[in-house]
């Protein structure tokens, strides 16, 4: 399945104009023949936008959702996209995948909370791992800063996970996560990871861009520089498959020397 990555920040503050972004987006992968497209964290509203992220959060089947569920449906792709959901008075960070035929097929809600904007706007989130099934692969959701907890990632590898999409709004100083930790978490857990970042200054944040995706072998297979970017990388379940055969690492855990660590 090949993969399409959108390094951007979209318009912060404005659905409408980041579902344009999108969809344009949507349009030039498909024409590349990906299958799915991952967009970044909080990319529907835009993240460092204040007490606007509680105006603009949405139910995870809320209009945008119907409009992103209209766009992966014309341009034949599956879209993951971060956005704030609503659910009664409490807002989650949260991110969904939705099929190419236009079917809500997971969303989660991230579930560790970065630094004092993030807890003073969201509630974390309480089920680590959501998973669904796409192009051959089991593809599973996390966002940003959870990817940075070994155990988050080693669960959903011994779920079954296959390619973990990971909306990403990394920021300065920490660019050493895209460019060390990623292709580690993917090789250490024996799968693809896509790491899709947003770019530029946000109020007091800058982010970092160097969206990638790294494979079970720990190799990136694209990784994009500093700026606004369409990247692409191909994961094969059968490569998936095949390392962890190769590779011995999640046979030979031994959880009873470790467990009360967790």
């Amino acid at each position: 399945m090949r993969i399409a990555l959108l390094q951007s920040s979209g318009r912060p503050g404005s659905v409408v104009e980041n579902l344009k972004v999108l969809d344009e987006a949507a349009g030039r992968a498909a024409a590349a023949g990906a299958g799915l497209l991952v967009a970044p964290e909080m990319f529907l509203t835009g993240y460092a936008i204040g007490d606007d992220i509680a105006h603009l959060a949405e139910p995870a089947d809320g209009d945008s959702a119907d409009a992103v569920a209209d766009l992966a449906g014309r341009h034949g792709l599956a879209v993951a996209y971060g956005y704030p959901e609503r659910d009664g008075e409490a807002v989650y960070n949260s991110a969904q995948l939705i099929s190419a035929d236009g079917v809500r097929l997971a969303n989660y809600r991230k579930t560790h909370l970065f630094g004092c904007f993030e807890r003073d706007h969201f509630t974390p989130g309480d089920q680590p791992v959501v998973q669904a099934q796409l192009g051959g692969l089991t593809v599973g959701l996390m966002i940003c800063y959870d990817v940075e907890f070994p155990e988050n990632v080693r669960a959903h590898a011994l779920a079954g996970t296959g390619l973990l999409a990971v909306p990403t709004a990394q920021m300065h100083p920490f660019q050493f996560v895209a460019e060390s930790m990623i292709p580690v978490r993917a090789f250490e857990n024996q799968m693809y990871v896509a790491y899709v970042n947003r770019v530029g200054v946000e109020g007091e944040f800058e982010f970092v861009g160097l969206s990638t995706l790294a494979g079970p072998d720990g190799v990136a297979r694209a990784r994009a520089g500093r700026d606004e970017e369409l990247v692409f990388a191909d994961a094969d379940p059968a490569f998936v498959a095949a390392s962890r055969e190769a590779n011995p690492y999640l046979k030979d855990r031994r959880p009873g020397l470790y467990g009360s660590l967790v």
